[in-house]
């Protein structure tokens, strides 16, 4: 006669319990934890927008200033930024003096208006640059045209050595007109309107 068999039961694993020794959180630490995490997101909301704010106040500053710069009225005695000149093909020769300028623009053409005075050798330079010569200045002729004379505050008077050019580029480099006053040949004065359509 065969023993009675015996049935086993799979042992069963008992739950993990919370560990004993940790306390729930009392309201002390509850309201540090809470305040933590709201600095967290104020900052990491606050910084990016601020950022925004900053750039869009400077972008709109640095527009401001163009366009008081656009609109204001007549000629500055001044040379126009490096940028300006090589926007506009302007070359105005080292050395040059009584140097003004004058930019507008719009959503179809920007012109800028330059003087200056300076030397033979100043000139020869300037209209070398600008892809011409002194050979292209014909002698009587005002290239610089009555609107943009007006616009600048030029007078092209009678009775005087005036000598003028076009010096065309293809598109989309800009147009110059240059006049220039060769009364005194060794210091002759230059006049030049620089048409570029975006």
């Amino acid at each position: 006669m065969t023993p009675p068999q015996q049935t086993v039961l799979p042992q069963q694993s008992t739950l993990p319990r919370p560990p004993q020794d940790r306390l729930p959180e009392d309201h002390r630490h509850m309201i540090r934890r809470r305040w933590l995490t709201a600095v967290i997101i104020v900052l990491l909301v606050g910084i990016p927008a601020g950022y925004l704010v900053i750039s869009a106040g400077q972008s709109r500053d640095s527009g401001r200033d163009k366009e008081r710069e656009s609109s204001a009225a007549g000629l500055q005695d001044n040379w126009p930024s490096l940028m300006k000149r090589r926007v506009f093909e302007i070359p105005i020769p080292p050395g040059a003096w009584d140097v003004a300028y004058y930019e507008t623009s719009n959503w179809k053409t920007s012109r800028l208006y330059v003087q200056f005075t300076t030397t033979a050798g100043g000139l020869d330079a300037f209209l070398a640059e600008s892809g011409t010569a002194r050979s292209a200045l014909a002698p009587g002729r005002i290239t610089v045209g009555e609107r943009d004379a007006d616009i600048a505050g030029w007078t092209f008077a009678p009775g005087v050595t005036w000598a003028g050019a076009v010096v065309t580029r293809e598109e989309p480099r800009p147009r110059t007109d240059v006049t220039v006053d060769l009364t005194d040949p060794a210091f002759p004065r230059v006049y030049a309107v620089s048409t570029t359509s975006p």
